[in-house]
């Protein structure tokens, strides 16, 4: 969940000379697999929805976060760790929550986007450490993850008038 540069040279089979030739620093091994990881996950990202009202779309979030959050779960949890020991880590777990936060936004009425608790639950509820702690904390399945997702977030927008 922590790697070193000792780990990752171990892993690869490769002298950690090897691998300080290739990168500079932990935080170029990072960038290098933040760049592979979104390359690998960008069509997950980018896939339209195929509801085209706002609480489908936001029901339909939930799969397609926890699609992506099971197929990251080791790295995101890794570079969670790290952030506190890596500039480049503190950065892109920052940019990682205003990519979520925009992509919730973009679903919902303008309303309910304007409405900063409301939407900080609904982010909260959407969240990879949300979902961490309901996978890794609380033992849950995904599908049960899911459900306790959509059971939230359904509570949270069940007054919201807007459709």
């Amino acid at each position: 969940m922590s790697p070193s540069a000792a780990a990752v040279a171990e892993r690869a089979n490769v002298g950690l000379r090897t691998v300080f030739r290739h990168f500079e620093d932990m935080d170029s091994i990072y960038n290098e697999m933040t760049q592979e990881i979104m390359t690998a996950v960008k069509p997950k990202i980018t896939a339209p929805y195929e509801a085209t009202r706002w609480r489908a779309q936001l029901m339909e979030s939930i799969d397609k976060r926890a699609d992506l959050y099971e197929s990251i779960f080791p790295i995101k949890v890794c570079m969670s760790l790290r952030r506190f020991q890596s500039d480049f880590l503190a950065q892109q777990y920052a940019h990682d929550i205003r990519m979520e936060r925009s992509a919730l936004k973009a679903i919902l009425p303008a309303e309910v986007a304007k409405d900063r608790v409301l939407l900080a639950a609904l982010e909260s509820a959407l969240s990879f450490s949300n979902w961490r702690s309901l996978r890794q904390d609380q033992g849950l399945s995904v599908a049960n993850a899911k459900a306790s997702v959509e059971l939230t977030l359904r509570s949270l927008t069940e007054k919201v008038d807007t459709d």
